[in-house]
């Protein structure tokens, strides 16, 4: 999943910006943004959401391009590909488009009943009882001012007598009138007396005009004072240049109220003027987020496909390639679901089985090939050795004796022809083993008894240290006791005979044979290094008549792998400092 995001970080990264712009569009539409509503405004931000709008649908479409043209690159299994990418893409398309349709019907059914008759009647009605509310409070003073000023007019002659009279005829009309400020002030706004439970530093002095509609001796509203208190100002006739100016405050939570009435009310008149291009903004917000959505629902499709498909595709295309014969082939190694690992495991493994019995096959083939040359060989050439042998013989017999000048050297000739003909005999012999060699007798034998044998009959004459290490553990195995004995003589003879080749050149070069024996799941491997020249060509060691030595007949190390091979077992030759060779034979 993370990955896909990295894929289209920049299609993500568009379609928020899209989000976030329509957001703010939508907050300006309403006024409730940072940007302050005005038509330009809202043409620059409607202009940028359609830029954004387009470079999002740009982004998607050339990427279901690169899907496309990726797909008719891989020919192989493309069909199944974009099937399962349709079906898949087609699945979240149709329920997509079915929401979003109800949606935007649900949206705009739901904006017109905001607008509905009977609501549009509360929001006025809740408006009116709010301003009703506030021009009784200012009737309420109104009244209140005029009445008090009766009362305060009567006993204006404590003003200059009494003063202390007038103050509580003045204590007791705020009580009876329940008045929270009163003040008696002159036309400059200065305070002659003040009866307020609070401070007169926020005492608000009234302009010209309300001086002078209060002079003409009606009493006047104080528009200008603070929202929370409602005021009024008459003039008192009986004192000269006295205004009478009075407050009451609104209680808190109903000033909060009617201040909420009227953001309500505000709200409601901006979003009825705006309902179109709230739609349209909705509209843009809601098409990007289904289009994201389902994009990334079709990317998740492909990746869902191609993680199903691909496995498919690389065993068929091993498949064409074994059936062809090539069994080099490798199912590669993906990141997929178990099953498909399991089935790839599966596959390589069978492949590895297949070409191992094919290599067996022709090495058999090929053994049997040179079975029948070397059968042929040594019956052509020990056929004409005995006739030879017999002639030589006569003429030593018959011309010996006769010969007085050079005779010597008349022997040594018949000497070096019947050395001659030995060696051949030998070569005779070495490709009639070969040809005859019998197949094994395969009974369960103990391998370590067998190598210990070879070992004990060669230290002798050897001229390399021999030594052998092994697990505490008998090593079990089916096999003919007599051949695999063979193919340790002949392994370990072969390693002295390389060191013997140091030791020409280096008489004080110490050698040594390391034989090892270990386990290895269900193998016993016997490992057997030594330090001479080393095998110069280890991939035709095996090859029958290849040899390094002067007297070599080239079919030592074939024998072994033929041995081997008919023990179901793999010989494998390593050259580094000196030659390793590791056998791999079954256990039980």
């Amino acid at each position: 999943m993370f990955k896909i995001i990295k894929n289209f970080n920049w299609i993500i990264l568009s379609s928020i910006t899209c989000i976030l712009l329509g957001i703010l569009t939508f907050l300006t539409f309403i006024n409730e943004g940072f940007i302050p509503l005005t038509e330009k405004n809202l043409l620059l931000l409607l202009s940028f959401d359609i830029i954004l709008l387009i470079i999002f649908f740009y982004l998607i479409f050339r990427n279901f391009l690169r899907f496309y043209a990726a797909g008719k690159k891989n020919k192989s299994g493309s069909q199944t590909n974009l099937k399962y990418i349709s079906l898949l893409s087609l699945f979240t398309l149709i329920p997509s488009l079915l929401v979003a349709i109800f949606s935007l019907f649900i949206f705009n059914f739901g904006l017109q009943k905001y607008f509905d008759d009977k609501i549009t009647q509360a929001v006025n009605n809740s408006n009116d009882v709010a301003k009703n509310y506030l021009e009784e409070s200012k009737k309420n003073v109104k009244s209140d001012v005029i009445l008090m000023s009766v009362g305060l007019n009567r006993a204006s002659n404590f003003f200059y007598s009494n003063q202390k009279q007038f103050l509580r005829v003045i204590n007791a009309e705020k009580l009876l009138r329940r008045i929270d400020e009163v003040f008696l002030i002159d036309s400059a706004g200065n305070i002659l007396i003040s009866e307020t439970s609070g401070s007169v530093d926020n005492f608000y002095i009234p302009g010209e005009e309300t001086f002078d509609a209060a002079l003409a001796g009606a009493p006047v509203i104080i528009s200008g004072n603070l929202e929370n208190k409602t005021s009024a100002m008459i003039k008192l006739n009986s004192l000269i240049d006295t205004y009478l100016y009075i407050s009451r405050n609104i209680e808190p939570e109903i000033l909060k109220y009617l201040n909420e009435t009227e953001k309500a009310v505000d709200f409601y008149y901006s979003i009825e003027n705006s309902q179109t291009g709230i739609k349209i903004t909705f509209a843009i917000i809601y098409i990007i987020v289904i289009t994201l959505l389902l994009f990334l629902s079709t990317a998740i499709a492909i990746t869902f496909a191609r993680r199903l498909t691909k496995p498919i595709i690389n065993l068929i295309s091993a498949s064409e390639s074994i059936s062809k014969g090539e069994l080099d082939i490798k199912v590669p190694e993906i990141e997929s679901d178990e099953e498909f690992k399991k089935l790839n495991i599966n596959f390589n493994n069978m492949i590895t089985r297949l070409k191992k019995q094919q290599d067996k096959l022709l090495v058999t083939e090929r053994y049997e090939a040179w079975e029948v040359v070397a059968r042929k060989l040594a019956h052509e050439i020990k056929n004409p050795l005995t006739p030879i042998q017999l002639s030589i013989d006569r003429l030593k017999e018959k011309y010996s004796s006769k010969i007085n000048e050079d005779k010597s050297q008349f022997n040594d000739y018949l000497l070096t022809i019947n050395r001659q003909i030995k060696d051949i005999e030998k070569l005779v012999n070495e490709f009639s083993n070969f040809a005859r060699m019998p197949r094994p007798m395969i009974k369960k034998i103990n391998l370590n008894e067998v190598v210990l044998r070879s070992k004990k009959f060669l230290e002798v004459s050897l001229k390399s240290k021999i030594s052998l290490s092994q697990n505490k553990h008998e090593n079990f195995i089916m096999g003919d006791e007599d051949q695999l004995y063979r193919v340790f003589i002949n392994i370990i003879k072969n390693a002295d005979e390389s060191i013997a080749e140091i030791l020409n050149k280096k008489p004080d070069y110490k050698g040594k044979i390391e034989i090892e024996i270990l386990r290895n799941n269900d193998y016993i491997v016997t490992i057997i290094r030594d330090n001479g020249e080393g095998i110069p060509d280890t991939k035709k060691a095996m090859t029958p008549y290849f040899t390094t030595k002067k007297n070599g007949t080239g079919l030592g190390l074939p024998i072994v792998n033929k041995i081997i091979n008919e023990h179901s077992g793999e010989i494998f030759i390593k050259k580094e400092k000196g030659t390793i060779i590791e056998i791999w034979l079954p256990s039980i």
